[in-house]
C-alpha cells in the first residue's frame, strides 16, 4: 500500500511490527535486528497488527519522541501517522509516544528491552550493524517488567545502588547489579545483555555479571580501568514514578465539538462513565487523571475535529499543566482499544445487547442465558474452563464449617448448600489431579455477618490453608457473588437465605412467607436466592418459589425454560416440605397475590441474552512497598510474565485473580486481598467490589487460572531456570586464557577470569570462537572484519601468519580438507582467515553484508567457493 499524495512508503499489511526512522522528514525503514533500540535524536513511527480471537485484526499505530529529537522530525512524524491512519481506514488506535514514558502497548513489542541511544539521524549515528565491536558505552537498565537501558555517562557517577548496569565494550558485556536490586531486575537485566550478544555480537561476544563486587575482583579490575578508581558511596536507588490506582481512577471526560467556527472544550462527566456519553457526530477527551489521555473521534464528527485530535490533545496536556511526556491514544469510533472500554462502566458492542460490566440485580430484567457445556471437556481445554471459570467438573469432595464464636464449626452435610446472609462459612473442596489432591477453599461472607465473623473466617481460612500445606486456592466469595464452581460442587442445591443463621440456637423465627429467585439450567449453574416477598420482585424470565405455611408455589414465568422449571422442583423440595403448586405467569389464584401483599409491577420485558464479554483479561505486577498502591501492567502476558517474586493480579472482570509467587515478600502476600479490594475500590469504571476474588499458589495454578494463559507450562516451577541457573548456564570459558580489551588504545591484559562470573553463548564451539574475539591486541581488530581465529599465539602456528592476525591467503584456505588446513584453522570458518580484501573479492561483498543474511545462504555461497 503506498499513496503518491501523502508520500508514504510501502506499507505491508501483515502481521506483527513495522517500525520506519524519520530521516529527512522522510519515513525510512528500520532494519528488523534494530527493533527496540532507539536514538534519543530520533522521532519513529511504528504499526502493529496482530490478529484476535475472532478473527479480525488490531492495529496499533504509534509515532515515538527521542529527548532530543527536533520539533520539524515531531511535526513530521505526526502528519505521517495521520496519513497513515487515513490510508488503513482509521481501523487504527493511535499513541504518541515520549522517550522514557511509554505505553504498556508499546513496551509488550519489545519483550527484552527498549535501548536508547546517543545520537540520531542528523550525527551521522546508524542502527546497529551486527559483528560491530568499537564499542563503549555504558547502559542504565531499570524496570522488572518492561525494560528500558538508556545511555548514560561512562562514569561512576552514573551509578546507584537499586539499578543494574551493562558495561558494553564490544566483545565484553558486563552486567554490574546494583546491591537494592531484586531477582526480577536482574533476570531482565540478563535477559537484555543476552539480546544484545545476540542480535547485535551474532552471539560472538561474552556476558560477566557482578552480583557481589568483593567475589568478582577480574570483572572489577577491568571496570575500573574503563571508569576510573570509584570514590565517595554509590548513590542511593531512585524510585520508579508510577501512577497510583487513586490517580488513574480520577477520569473526566470533555466533550470537543465546532460552535461559531470555534473548537469548544467543556467537562461533561466524571467516573463511573457510560457509553451513551459518546455521541458519533463530535470527538472528546478523555482525562485518566493525568496518567494518560484519550482522544475519541466519533464516526461522523468534522474532517477538521479528527485531523486536529493529536494537536488537540497535546494542546490540553499543557493546558491541564501535565507533564510533556503524558502519553497520548487517540481511537476512532468503532475501533476502540480494550483499555479504553474499561474505563467505562458498560460497553456494549455492536449487536450485543449486553456489555461489560452489567450487574445483574434480583427482580430486574435482562436475565443470563445459561448455556450447557460438556464438563468432560474442561481437563482437555484449558481456556474452556477459564471462560467457564470451572476448576474442574466439579465431582470432588466437600466440607463446610460455620463460623460461630469466631471458630470453625462442621456443618451438617445433610445440609450442605444452604448459606444464610447472617453466617460466614469456609468450604474446602479437594479434586484429583494428574494423581495428586489439589484444593479449593472458599470463604463465603453472609451480607449480615459481624465485621469481627468476617476477620474470623479469613483467620481460619489461613490456619486451614497451612494444614493442606498452603496449596489451596482461596476464594472470596461475597453473599450473592457466587462463582460457577461454586454453584457446580452442590449439585444445583445451592440455596442462599437473605438473613438468619443456620446455628441451633436461633435468635429470631423464620418468616412464614418466603420468596426465592431460582436460576440455572442444570446442576452446574442453579442457585435459589432469597428476594423480598412482595409482587415486585417478581420477573417473567424466571422461575419462583413462594413458601408459606400451608403450600410452596412454583411460579413460572413466561421466559422461562423446560429445564429451569425442572431444577425449580429439585430445589423446592430444598425450601419447604409442604405441597407444591405449580402456577403459570397469568394464572395466578388470590392466594398467591394476598401472599405477596397484593399485585405490583415487575420486570416483564423482553428475554435479553447476554452475548460473550468483549473484556480482554489484564496482567499487573502489584506493590504498595512506597506507601501508594502500585500496579503495573504487562500488556500480551504469558507465563514468563509470573515472576516469583512478585503478586500478580489477573483481572478477568468477573473474578479477581492473585498469583503469590513463592519468593514474594511477607508484606505483599499478607496485603494481597486488600490490594485487590483497592483495585476494585479504584477502578475508574466503578466495579462491583462484590467481585470474587481468589488466591493462587504458585505451583498450584487451577485450570480455570491457568486457562488465561497461551500454552501453560505445568512444569515449569520445577524445570523453569532460577536466575542463578541462568547465570551459570552461560557457558563454561576456561579455555579462555587471556583477555584484551582495546580501549581507546588503552589495553587491558588480565590472566584467566573466573568461570563462574564470565561467560560465553553456551554453544559447543563457543570457547575456540570467542577466543579469537578476545585475543586481538591490535586496535583494528575491533573494526568490522571478523577476523576469526581459534588460537592467537602466532607461536602455535606451523604456517606464517600475515599481519600477525591469523589471515591466510584464499589458496590456503579454498578447497581444502580438513587436514590441508593450517592449525589452528577452524574447518566450519575457513571464511573468517581471508583479507577482506579477498573476502569482497571472492563474495562481492563485505563480511559484515554477508553475515547478515540468513544461515543457509551463507552455506551456499561458502559451497560455491569452495570455503565449506
Amino acid at each position: 500500500m503506498a499513496d503518491g499524495d501523502t508520500n508514504l512508503p510501502t506499507i505491508e499489511r501483515k502481521l506483527g511490527l513495522q517500525i520506519w526512522g524519520i530521516e529527512n522528514m522522510k519515513m525510512v525503514p528500520v532494519p528488523e535486528k534494530a527493533y527496540g533500540t532507539f536514538f534519543e535524536g530520533d522521532c519513529y513511527i511504528i504499526l502493529h497488527t496482530k490478529r484476535t480471537s475472532r478473527g479480525s485484526a488490531l492495529v496499533d499505530l504509534h509515532y515515538w519522541i527521542g529527548r532530543d529529537s527536533s520539533q520539524d522530525e515531531q511535526g513530521a512524524a505526526a502528519v505521517y501517522v495521520t496519513q497513515l491512519d487515513a490510508a488503513l481506514g482509521g481501523s487504527p488506535v493511535q499513541h504518541r509516544e515520549v522517550q522514557g514514558h511509554e505505553s504498556e502497548t508499546f513496551q509488550s513489542y519489545f519483550r527484552n528491552g527498549i535501548i536508547y541511544k546517543k545520537g540520531g539521524v542528523a550525527s551521522g549515528f546508524k542502527h546497529v550493524e551486527t559483528n560491530m565491536y568499537n564499542i563503549k558505552r555504558l547502559l542504565h537498565v531499570k524496570g522488572k517488567k518492561h525494560v528500558s537501558a538508556t545511555e548514560v555517562a561512562l562514569s561512576w557517577d552514573s551509578f546507584n545502588k537499586g539499578d543494574v548496569f551493562l558495561l558494553d565494550l564490544g566483545k565484553v558485556l558486563i552486567q554490574w547489579n546494583g546491591p537494592s536490586c531484586s531477582i526480577a531486575e536482574k533476570s531482565r537485566g540478563l535477559a537484555l545483555a543476552r539480546s544484545i550478544r545476540d542480535s547485535e555480537r551474532g552471539g560472538r561476544a561474552q556476558i560477566g555479571i557482578i552480583d557481589n563486587e568483593r567475589d568478582s575482583p577480574d570483572l572489577m579490575q577491568i571496570m575500573r580501568m574503563v571508569l576510573g578508581e570509584r570514590r565517595g558511596e554509590l548513590r542511593d536507588a531512585t524510585p520508579d514514578t508510577k501512577a497510583d490506582e487513586l490517580q488513574k481512577a480520577n477520569v473526566r471526560l470533555y466533550h470537543v465539538y465546532e460552535k461559531d467556527n470555534d473548537l469548544v472544550v467543556q467537562e461533561i462527566a466524571t467516573r463511573p462513565l457510560t457509553q451513551d456519553l459518546l455521541q458519533h457526530e463530535d470527538c472528546y477527551i478523555l482525562d485518566q487523571g493525568g496518567f494518560k489521555i484519550y482522544v475519541w473521534r466519533g464516526k461522523a464528527s468534522s474532517p477538521e475535529e479528527k485531523k486536529a485530535a493529536f494537536t488537540r490533545a497535546v494542546g490540553f496536556i499543557q493546558a491541564k499543566g501535565y507533564p510533556s511526556s503524558t502519553n497520548v491514544e487517540v481511537i476512532n469510533d468503532g475501533a476502540e482499544s480494550a483499555m479504553f472500554k474499561q474505563l467505562f462502566q458498560r460497553w456494549t458492542e455492536k449487536n450485543e445487547t449486553q456489555g461489560l460490566g452489567k450487574v445483574y440485580t434480583t427482580g430486574k430484567i435482562a436475565k443470563v442465558e445459561q448455556v450447557k457445556f460438556d464438563t468432560t471437556q474442561l481437563h482437555a481445554r484449558p481456556e474452556l474452563a477459564a471462560e467457564q471459570r470451572m476448576v474442574d467438573d466439579a465431582s470432588g469432595e466437600i466440607e463446610v464449617w460455620r463460623i460461630e464464636d469466631l471458630e470453625m464449626q462442621p456443618v451438617n452435610p445433610k445440609s450442605y448448600g444452604q448459606f444464610y446472609g447472617g453466617d460466614c462459612y469456609l468450604v474446602l473442596y479437594t479434586y484429583l489431579r494428574s494423581g495428586r489432591p489439589h484444593y479449593v477453599l472458599y470463604m463465603w461472607q453472609g451480607r449480615h455477618a459481624s465485621v469481627d465473623e468476617i476477620t474470623a473466617c479469613a483467620l481460619n481460612a489461613i490456619e486451614l490453608d497451612k494444614k493442606y500445606g498452603d496449596e489451596a486456592v482461596q476464594v472470596r466469595v461475597t453473599m450473592g457473588k457466587e462463582p460457577r464452581h461454586f454453584l457446580a460442587i452442590f449439585k444445583g442445591k445451592l440455596v442462599i437465605y437473605e438473613g438468619g443463621t443456620s446455628r441451633a440456637q436461633k435468635s429470631a423465627p423464620e418468616p412464614a412467607i418466603r420468596l426465592f429467585q431460582v436460576r440455572g439450567t442444570d446442576e452446574v449453574n442453579t442457585k435459589a436466592t432469597e428476594v423480598p416477598a412482595r409482587a415486585s420482585s417478581l420477573n417473567s424470565n424466571d422461575v419462583f418459589l413462594l413458601t408459606t405455611s400451608q403450600v410452596c408455589y412454583l411460579w413460572c414465568g413466561k421466559g422461562c425454560s423446560g429445564d429451569e422449571r425442572e431444577m425449580a422442583k429439585m430445589v423446592a423440595d430444598i425450601v419447604s416440605r409442604r405441597d407444591k403448586h405449580t402456577i403459570l405467569e397469568g394464572q395466578e389464584p388470590a392466594e398467591f397475590w394476598e401472599a405477596l401483599g397484593g399485585k405490583a409491577p415487575y420486570a416483564s420485558e423482553k428475554r435479553f441474552q447476554e452475548q460473550s464479554t468483549q473484556y480482554q483479561p489484564r496482567l499487573f505486577e502489584c506493590s504498595n512497598q512506597t506507601g501508594r498502591f502500585i500496579m503495573t501492567e504487562v500488556v500480551g502476558f504469558c507465563q514468563e510474565d509470573l515472576d516469583e517474586d512478585d503478586v500478580m493480579l489477573l483481572d478477568t472482570w468477573e473474578e479477581i485473580f492473585l498469583w503469590v509467587g513463592k519468593a514474594s515478600n511477607a508484606q505483599e502476600r499478607n496485603e494481597a486481598i486488600a490490594s485487590a479490594k483497592e483495585y476494585l475500590k479504584t477502578h475508574p469504571a466503578g466495579r462491583d467490589l462484590a467481585t470474587p476474588i481468589i488466591l493462587v499458589k504458585q505451583g498450584y495454578e487451577p485450570l480455570n487460572f491457568t486457562g488465561w494463559f497461551n500454552a501453560w507450562d505445568p512444569y515449569k516451577w520445577s524445570d523453569g531456570k532460577s536466575y542463578e541457573e541462568m547465570k551459570n548456564s552461560l557457558g563454561d570459558v576456561s579455555a579462555i586464557s587471556e583477555i584484551k580489551v582495546d580501549l581507546n588504545n588503552l589495553s587491558l591484559n588480565k590472566g584467566t577470569l573466573s568461570t563462574t562470573n564470565l561467560a560465553g553463548s553456551g554453544t559447543a564451539n563457543a570457547s575456540s570462537e570467542y577466543k579469537s574475539h578476545f585475543s586481538h591486541s591490535d586496535s583494528n581488530s575491533y573494526s568490522n572484519s571478523n577476523n576469526y581465529n581459534s588460537n592467537n599465539n602466532s607461536s602455535s602456528h606451523s604456517s606464517p601468519v600475515p599481519n600477525g592476525e591469523g589471515i591466510y591467503s584464499r589458496e590456503v584456505l579454498m578447497h581444502r580438507t580438513v587436514d590441508e588446513l593450517p592449525e589452528g584453522v577452524d574447518p566450519t570458518k575457513k571464511e573468517c582467515y581471508l583479507s577482506d580484501a579477498d573476502f569482497h573479492d571472492i563474495f562481492g561483498k563485505s563480511k559484515d553484508e554477508f553475515y547478515q543474511m540468513p544461515k543457509w545462504k551463507q552455506q551456499n555461497e561458502k559451497k560455491q567457493f569452495g570455503l565449506f
